[in-house]
């Protein structure tokens, strides 16, 4: 891996707050302007498809991974820099991570909780030391903090859990937070 890339785990949808669209058509943009190659799940919908067309606006690299029996539901984007179909979801998360840098989840549902866990916990089990970057647009991801916060205060896991996650409120913290971490 030469290319400096960062994965952003979304939502295949746009949510109901424009501020979302928002966001990740600035993430996409900011990754572009930072030099970062988006690592993401290829679909052209939702806050995936904002991000990478933003990021293909500004002129950045894109790598797109999406598990075949989603290149219909989510409409692969296959005019990315990279674009590969993988057999499972499993080897989706896989390929998106080994291919990245830091790790961002914006705004989402299940699927985007699910790939955040997974990276959550193979920080937490020793097994990187990427950062992982919780974009709390409009207060998005406060109940999924608190949750965190009520894991540990019920003694499931250390406090440590709480310093493997970054939580930032807007795109340009983001970045601030991103450079600092990989500089």
């Amino acid at each position: 891996m030469t290319q400096r890339s960062v994965c952003v785990f979304c939502g295949s949808r746009a949510g109901h707050r424009p501020t979302y669209m928002q966001a990740a058509t600035e993430t996409g943009q900011m990754l572009a302007e930072d030099g970062w190659r988006l690592v993401y799940g290829a679909g052209d919908v939702g806050l995936m498809g904002a991000t990478a067309r933003a990021a293909q606006a500004a002129g950045g690299g894109t790598f797109g991974v999406i598990p075949v029996h989603l290149v219909d539901m989510e409409v692969g984007k296959r005019d990315l820099s990279q674009y590969i179909v993988t057999e499972t979801m499993h080897e989706r998360k896989k390929v998106m991570f080994m291919n990245s840098h830091a790790i961002i989840v914006l705004p989402g549902g299940a699927g985007s909780l699910d790939e955040f866990f997974e990276v959550l916990t193979w920080r937490q089990l020793g097994l990187h030391e990427k950062p992982v970057f919780l974009l709390n647009t409009d207060g998005y991801w406060t109940p999924l903090l608190d949750m965190i916060g009520h894991v540990i205060a019920e003694g499931f896991a250390d406090d440590s859990l709480r310093s493997f996650v970054q939580p930032v409120d807007t795109v340009q913290d983001l970045r601030i937070a991103l450079r600092a971490a990989l500089s």
